[in-house]
């Protein structure tokens, strides 16, 4: 008998649902995707908590790539659970979720900080940090250019506020609607709180992934248990290059893992649109930049290090 994928199961309960009244759709997803989001992450190496736009898909595409590289397996299959160890059982499962939206949020109820003890407690677990600002506007592009439409129901069914991506600007995305800036500042001090409980744990922020890849992708292999050698890392972090992914991804190279071409002609809807750190001033002006860094300074934990007088001193040293 040959294993089906998860993403397959995915796609079959979307099918199978789809037809249904929306009430009875919503319902039916958030049941069977939240006990296949649970069966993926008991079964992965690596737990990867991260709000959309942290940096989630950059990650898993230089791990796959060092397992594609070591098992010599094509480039364009990107691990998102299952897709390289069903190929090599010798290559550990990934589950990559934010924990928290819709069926996601059985990941974040099962490593609350006062939560029972259960498998994912033990497993390594890393937390994608990243400037709530930055992840703010890359998610409001994200939500109203390439959100899937099944995705973006069961958001809009979570959330108190439902949003239409249609007509909402990128402000009140940001400043007023219930996922984000306050909440994303909210979601980064939870799980920070979360992960302080768990034996197997990391912070790891994209600013740092961005600036010593190499260093970092080995801090987070070790996490797993994995050794790869520097030359093994380099690679890795070098076919993970924004201006390869965004080439790749404007030739339709990848056909899963969240790197799939949506519309070639915008290049907003791209998921490698700009890694920009810090871009998030560019769409704002002055007077809306301070009020969404004042947030962050009076709200966010210190411990992630954003718009902090050090940061701003390490900033001011690269310039």
């Amino acid at each position: 008998m040959f294993p089906i994928r998860d993403g397959v199961k995915k796609a079959v309960i979307l099918v199978v649902t789809g037809a249904l009244p929306r009430p009875w759709r919503v319902a039916a997803r958030e049941r069977a995707l939240a006990a296949l989001e649970l069966a993926i992450a008991n079964r992965a190496g690596l737990l990867i908590i991260g709000h959309p736009k942290s940096g989630n898909t950059w990650l898993k595409v230089m791990i796959s790539r060092l397992y594609q590289v070591r098992h010599g397996l094509g480039a364009s299959l990107l691990i998102n659970s299952d897709e390289l160890a069903l190929k090599d059982s010798a290559i550990p499962r990934l589950a990559a979720t934010n924990g928290h939206y819709s069926y996601e949020g059985i990941i974040g109820r099962a490593l609350a900080e006062h939560a029972p003890d259960c498998l994912l407690r033990h497993k390594p677990v890393i937390l994608l940090a990243r400037n709530p600002c930055d992840i703010a506007v890359s998610w409001y592009f994200q939500f109203t250019k390439r959100q899937s439409a099944h995705k973006q129901e069961l958001i809009n069914h979570f959330i108190e506020r439902p949003i239409d991506r249609h007509t909402i600007t990128i402000w009140d995305f940001v400043r007023q609607s219930d996922i984000g800036l306050e909440f994303l500042i909210e979601y980064l001090n939870t799980w920070e709180r979360r992960l302080a409980r768990l034996e197997r744990s990391a912070v790891v922020r994209y600013e740092d992934l961005r600036a010593e890849p190499v260093q970092v992708l080995g801090q987070i292999t070790r996490l797993m248990g994995e050794s790869f050698s520097d030359q093994e890392l380099q690679e890795a972090v070098e076919f993970g290059a924004f201006d390869n992914l965004k080439k790749l991804e404007g030739k339709g190279f990848f056909h899963q893992g969240g790197m799939t071409l949506r519309n070639p002609k915008d290049p907003d809807a791209f998921k490698v649109r700009r890694g920009k750190v810090g871009g998030y001033r560019d769409y704002f002006s002055s007077e809306q930049v301070a009020e969404l860094e004042g947030l962050v300074r009076s709200r966010l934990s210190p411990r992630f290090g954003y718009l902090t007088e050090a940061s701003a001193a390490r900033s001011a040293a690269s310039s």
